[in-house]
């Protein structure tokens, strides 16, 4: 009856919903088309560079690298600081969303791993994966890009060992229960030595940056000069990548071959438009998977796995993003007002003082706290909102473009990513309410730190 009276619920929400749409209001109209506009704007400018090789990358790494070659790593008879060290890079290698990250660091407490890695490894996974971390330097710029890869990095560590000594005596007891073999066994012997795999991914990785080479500010200098050559370059280190794929993962020089002959004759037929080649390879790529190795059909497997997965999710987040904040070309289009966003998150308190009714300068006190608000208030909001892999990169976009500061926008990204109600609730099943409410409230004061700092340094640079 429950389930009924829900479904009851749902379908008289969508009927209200539907009835009192203010179709005639022009803000409303006008935030229709901007969603529209933004999506557009996404698909031309990230898809085809940036988004489709960043999820060949990342099923990539689910084949070719073992997630059980690093979890063993958390257990009591490693190291600690190759533990830690493991748990923070781990969501480079895992690419998972704040949700599912849950069965896997349930997996490895619960078998012996200790609270600290347990808790890196939690934040770590959703927090710095590699489409994220790449798409957010591209969209929001090198700096949020670098200071979220780095800034998340350093959280886990410090979040986990904070969970490890607020909770030494409890761990030390739990550690006394527990078998004294207990740990993850590593696989069998890879299949190729790892430096075939190092060249491998790193030919992946250097096609994705040089084709999103962005041109610099100044026409000269030696960053112009990559640029000028962006180009050679991505084709230089995707012969690499041919190569690869014949003497490493095994397959037929002929069909390596066969792959490239198109993209060579894209390149020669239209030289001034080199996404039309660019666009041909990653279909060759694709092709190359579904008739050739077991590994390259895993590949093929995990990246769609990965595409359909994200995709669709992506797509929402633009169209939201979109419709609630316009798009970077008309700022205030969107169906919130870009004062509102402001008032709440912008770097200036003068628009929330006017709003809340204040008149003449602003009160020195609330240019004071003024920093610890904003960021703290990103900071909370992205905790409890849920983030699907790579939504929260145009969300932060759209917020940027309506005002808020980039201290702000980065905090959001820290703590938004790794946490999520959902996400809080699970913990809370594994942890219970003590561990989880301490670790929710470190990932909040660390990011609203974080953020402050990062604001400090961008304004004054």
């Amino acid at each position: 009856m429950n389930k009924e009276f829900k479904i009851l619920l749902l379908l008289l929400a969508g009927f209200l919903a539907a009835y009192f749409l203010p179709v005639d209001s022009q803000r409303f109209q006008g935030a229709i088309i901007e969603a529209m506009r933004l999506v557009k704007w996404y698909a031309q400018e990230h898809v085809i560079l940036c988004l489709i090789p960043a999820f060949f990358i990342a099923g990539a790494i689910g084949v070719f690298v073992s997630q059980n070659a690093v979890m063993r790593y958390f257990g009591p008879k490693a190291n600690k600081i190759l533990a830690y060290g493991v748990a923070s890079v781990s969501g480079t290698i895992l690419a998972v969303c704040s949700c599912t990250v849950l069965p896997l660091f349930g997996g490895i407490y619960m078998r012996g791993a200790g609270l600290g890695p347990a808790i890196a490894f939690l934040y770590s996974g959703p927090a710095i994966n590699v489409l994220a971390i790449v798409m957010t330097a591209r969209v929001l710029g090198y700096q949020i890009g670098l200071a979220r890869a780095i800034g998340a990095v350093m959280f886990s560590v410090v979040i986990g060992a904070l969970m490890h000594f607020i909770f030494l005596k409890e761990e030390r007891a739990r550690a006394a229960q527990m078998p004294q073999d207990v740990y993850i066994e590593a696989d069998d012997k890879p299949p190729r030595p790892l430096w075939q795999n190092a060249v491998f991914f790193f030919s992946m990785a250097a096609v994705l940056v040089f084709a999103n080479w962005a041109k610099p500010a100044e026409a000269s200098g030696i960053w112009y000069g990559i640029f000028a050559a962006k180009w050679w370059l991505t084709s230089v280190f995707a012969v690499v990548l041919g190569f690869s794929l014949w003497r490493f993962l095994g397959v037929k020089l002929w069909q390596v071959v066969l792959a490239a002959s198109p993209i060579v004759l894209s390149g020669l037929l239209f030289p001034e438009k080199p996404l039309i080649a660019f666009t041909v390879g990653s279909v060759a790529l694709a092709l190359l998977m579904f008739r050739s190795t077991p590994e390259m059909k895993d590949w093929r497997d995990q990246t769609w796995g990965f595409a359909k997965q994200i995709a669709p999710l992506l797509l929402g987040g633009i169209l939201a993003a979109g419709f609630f904040l316009g798009t970077p070309e008309a700022k205030d289009a969107g169906i919130i007002p870009n004062r509102w966003i402001q008032a709440l998150v912008g770097d200036n308190p003068a628009v929330f003082y006017g709003i809340v009714g204040g008149t003449g300068t602003v009160p020195g006190w609330l240019g004071l706290i003024w920093p610890v608000w904003t960021n703290f208030f990103a900071s909370l909001v992205g905790a409890f909102m849920y983030f699907a892999t790579l939504t929260e990169v145009p969300i932060v976009r759209g917020l940027m473009d309506s005002g808020m500061g980039q201290g702000p926008a980065l905090a959001l990204l820290l703590a938004g990513p790794a946490l999520s109600l959902p996400n809080m609730l699970v913990i809370n099943s594994i942890l219970g309410p003590k561990k989880t409410a301490t670790y929710v409230a470190l990932v909040v004061v660390m990011a609203t730190i974080t953020g402050m700092v990062f604001g400090i340094v961008v304004n004054a640079s």
